[in-house]
């Protein structure tokens, strides 16, 4: 029972450790898009900078993670807690990821007038974030009706995606001087967009660890 109860307090750590490196990812989403909305870009540069720990977050996890296989050789649904936890700690680092890549895009727009102001794409990014926390607690409580609720979402993401990326397309059409911002606009909100995918992973990975199949949330 010692040895049991030692091993869940591992797997407790684990899932701990990854729901913070969720939230420190979803903050770098938020300071990108804020530095978006005031074309900050020391900010941006910070959010690159800062990219590092949730990179060392991710190594942390599966180091971890790896350790507790060799340790304990875990079976059924222990094995998928850390196969799942590694899984996620992935699409987690990714969405820290698109953050950096926002930055950077926020950067090459720099001061310069905005073609149209932004006010789609922090809503859009507002709900991809929204997943990202639902997705999490999905995941420290093993709810598989919330993850499913959660690769729902994605398809209004989806929808709100490809209605701004052809207006900006029309922009480019309209206003040529503007091209090489309205590009770097385009590429934020696929960037935002992924984000939510990114969320919908997790769902999946959710509904694997719960019930042992692998599910396709975006079929």
């Amino acid at each position: 029972m010692l040895v049991r109860a030692t091993f869940q307090a591992q797997l407790d750590e684990l899932k701990e450790m990854i729901i913070e490196l969720g939230r420190q990812a979803q903050f770098a989403v938020g300071e990108s898009i804020d530095a978006l909305k005031n074309q900050d870009v020391d900010k941006a540069l910070k959010i690159i900078a800062d990219d590092r720990q949730l990179n060392l977050m991710e190594e942390e996890i599966n180091d971890k993670a790896i350790l507790l296989i060799a340790q304990q050789s875990p079976v059924a649904i222990d094995l998928r807690r850390v196969i799942v936890a590694i899984k996620i700690s992935s699409d987690l680092e990714r969405i820290g990821d698109l953050a950096v890549d926002i930055a950077k895009s926020v950067i090459r727009i720099g001061p310069k007038d905005l073609v149209k102001p932004i006010v789609e794409i922090p809503r859009i990014a507002e709900v991809a974030n929204k997943m990202v926390t639902d997705s999490l607690k999905a995941y420290k409580e093993e709810d598989t009706d919330l993850a499913k609720r959660v690769a729902k979402i994605d398809d209004e993401v989806d929808e709100a995606y490809g209605k701004l990326i052809k207006e900006l397309l029309e922009l480019m059409s309209q206003k040529p001087d503007y091209t090489q911002q309205i590009t770097q606009l385009s590429f934020i909100c696929r960037y935002v967009e992924r984000v939510a995918d990114h969320s919908t992973n997790i769902s999946e990975s959710i509904l694997y660890l719960v019930k042992g199949k692998r599910y396709d949330l975006n079929a």
